[in-house]
């Protein structure tokens, strides 16, 4: 299975709950960006979204996880490092 080898935060203004992008690596080829940072609405912690493009009225997922591990992983790399970056500031 693919790890994550490498995570970049990008802090924005908030807005509607969004926070921040981030973007990571697997494995040293594959590299995955646009990831939506939100803070989630009970204010436990934060979640994450992948990019999609809006064609007419329909949402293509740019891309996602397909198997629920690696889903995990990276949705968990990118909340350690959002943590980090969002205390520093």
């Amino acid at each position: 299975m693919l790890k994550v080898s490498e995570v970049q935060i990008r802090v924005i203004k908030p807005k509607d709950g969004l926070v921040g992008f981030a973007s990571c690596v697997l494995d040293g080829v594959l590299y995955l960006s646009s990831i939506g940072i939100f803070s989630r609405l009970d204010g436990t912690g934060y979640r994450i979204t992948f990019p999609t493009k809006k064609v007419g009225d329909t949402d293509l997922q740019i891309f996602h996880p397909i198997s629920r591990e690696l889903g995990q992983e990276i949705e968990q790399a990118i909340i350690d490092k959002a943590r980090k970056v969002f205390e520093a500031i």
